[in-house]
């Protein structure tokens, strides 16, 4: 059980598209057996229409559905939801009238009707994991996040008491690396989340990068220093940050429908 609760971190959201603000996640990390791969998207599908309706009643701001890779039935999840916030109590406290939201999402059902779907499509797949983060590092820049967006997705374990000299090393040492990345348009965006429930020592990770892409095109043909050979003082800047973590484990991610 220790192995997922936090095999989490995916996810992976519209970083830039939120930058001015502070932005808080709920990242929801999905087991789907094969033979329940159509019901499952039919059931994001109809889900997908009440998060529209929530993001317009200003209870969330965005919601994503991502599918992951490898994302096989014995490497933890298949796909991620993400629900996006401005206000960590709004968060942490599932604000807003959730079947306010559903009734004008699908005004033609009744309430019995809608209780019962929603009741249905909890047998379509597993909610594993739920994790609350918190963004405290992102690259300034245009990208948008659109359907087909891909995300490289590292999960790291920072051990207790050197959060703080990691995420300096992340905003000292490396988030320039990645700006220069995305002003030379070879990435889209990078991010740096830090978990905030749940925590301790017994958890998988701690924090993760997210590094948004267009495509796997430009996945394939981005570089770390985008371009630039590193002097002995930047080597060693990088080495130092490198070992302040251990990157668990990396997972590919499709944006494959969203809500804004």
């Amino acid at each position: 059980m220790k192995k997922f609760v936090l095999l989490l971190g995916v996810i992976i959201i519209s970083f830039n598209s939120f930058a001015q603000d502070k932005l808080y996640l709920i990242f929801e990390f999905m087991k789907v057996d094969n033979e329940q791969e159509s019901d499952y998207r039919e059931t994001e599908s109809f889900w997908e229409k009440i998060h529209e309706q929530r993001v317009k009643n200003g209870d969330i701001i965005g919601w994503d559905l991502w599918s992951l890779q490898p994302g096989g039935e014995s490497q933890g999840f298949q796909y991620l939801t993400v629900n996006l916030y401005d206000d960590p109590v709004k968060m942490f406290e599932g604000s807003g009238d959730f079947m306010k939201a559903v009734k004008a999402a699908y005004p033609e059902m009744s309430e019995e009707e809608l209780r019962k779907k929603i009741g249905k499509s909890g047998g379509t797949r597993d909610l594993a994991v739920r994790i609350y983060l918190e963004q405290i590092a992102v690259t300034k820049g245009d990208f948008e996040m659109a359907i087909g967006t891909v995300a490289s997705i590292d999960m790291m374990k920072v051990e207790f008491g050197n959060s703080s000299a990691y995420e300096k090393a992340e905003k000292e040492v490396f988030q320039p690396m990645h700006q220069k990345q995305v002003d030379n348009g070879s990435k889209g965006s990078w991010g740096l989340l830090r978990f905030m429930s749940p925590i301790g020592s017994d958890t998988y990770a701690s924090h993760i990068t997210v590094n948004m892409f267009k495509d796997f095109e430009q996945v394939f043909n981005s570089s770390m220093t985008g371009g630039e050979e590193l002097n002995e003082q930047q080597l060693k800047a990088v080495m130092d940050g490198i070992a302040k973590r251990d990157m668990k484990y990396v997972y590919m991610a499709k944006l494959i429908k969203m809500a804004r």
